[in-house]
């Protein structure tokens, strides 16, 4: 604030806010806005310029990929004719797609029991669900890969190694999403309502699919895509807990790796792989708005 003129009322001096060391920083609130916001920008830009990168790699005609030489669609049109390549495309889904049912069914189960506990037992529980969530990455894959390493000494389990494997250990790290999604859910519902569809003559199985499933099914949904998420990108887990032969998607990259052998097809299913995500995130957005429009109009 510029310095005024001292008044006076009454003859007496009106007091100035610089009387009680007001500072005037208008002029650094706005150089802050400034420099806040080129810095969100620049973040943002660095976050999303790999995967720019790899959508730029996937339109060039050089297979070398040393140089932009020609814009071309033959990555997408032969993404699949590559074997190895389709070969670990498959099994990251068929893992990925397995434990992701698995897993949301289990977790879902796990949540309404975890949800009707009290106590020490529940905090137990609870303590149990956090521990893949807190462990490191290549702790948890390396204590996986011991258990089944002493597993396999039981005769006729001596080459579990590959999708088995595999698949408990993705459904062993993606329990944990699917439990922390749907407990929040639960307790948004009305406590009795468990009890209400019994009274009313309903199964407890019956009750718990009809009545408790519909009212939580947000969050078995949102657990289901972080499931999902979690699955299909794991390397380091899926690294230690397969087998010779099986690779999934991230593991085949990682061979691929210093050599000549990383084809532009990985370039191309990758991006249509984030961009595929992003037009489901925004659809997901669309109807949701749509839908609290229509529940505020109806009100």
């Amino acid at each position: 604030m510029k310095n005024q003129e001292i008044k006076y009322i009454d003859g007496v001096p009106v007091a100035r806010l610089q009387d009680y060391g007001y500072r005037d920083f208008s002029i650094l609130h706005k150089i802050w806005k400034v420099v806040s916001t080129i810095l969100v920008y620049i973040v943002i830009f660095l976050v999303y310029l790999s995967v720019l990168i790899i959508a730029v790699k996937s339109f060039n005609a050089d297979t070398a990929q040393s140089e932009f030489t020609k814009f071309t669609f033959d990555h997408y049109i032969n993404m699949f004719k590559d074997a190895s390549l389709s070969y670990a495309i498959s099994n990251t889904f068929k893992i990925s797609l397995v434990a992701t049912i698995v897993s949301t069914v289990a977790g879902t189960l796990i949540a309404v029991g975890i949800h009707y506990l009290f106590g020490k037992k529940r905090q137990y529980i609870m303590m149990l669900n956090n521990i893949p969530l807190l462990n490191a990455d290549i702790v948890t894959g390396i204590s996986i890969m011991l258990i089944f390493s002493i597993v396999m000494r039981i005769p006729g389990l001596q080459y579990i190694f590959g999708f088995p494997t595999m698949l408990v250990a993705h459904v062993y790290f993606c329990l944990p999403y699917v439990i922390l999604n749907v407990l929040p859910k639960l307790k948004e519902i009305d406590p009795n309502m468990m009890d209400a569809a019994l009274d009313l003559g309903l199964k407890p199985h019956k009750a718990l699919i009809k009545v408790i499933v519909p009212a939580i099914k947000s969050g078995i949904f949102a657990g289901l895509i972080f499931a999902f998420t979690m699955s299909f990108d794991d390397f380091v887990i899926s690294y230690y807990t397969t087998g010779n032969g099986f690779n999934n998607l991230s593991i085949w990259i990682y061979s691929s790796i210093g050599r000549k052998s990383l084809k532009p097809q990985v370039y191309a299913f990758s991006t249509v792989i984030t961009f595929g995500a992003m037009a489901l995130l925004l659809i997901a957005n669309f109807l949701s708005s749509r839908k609290e429009v229509k529940h505020g109009k109806k009100k």
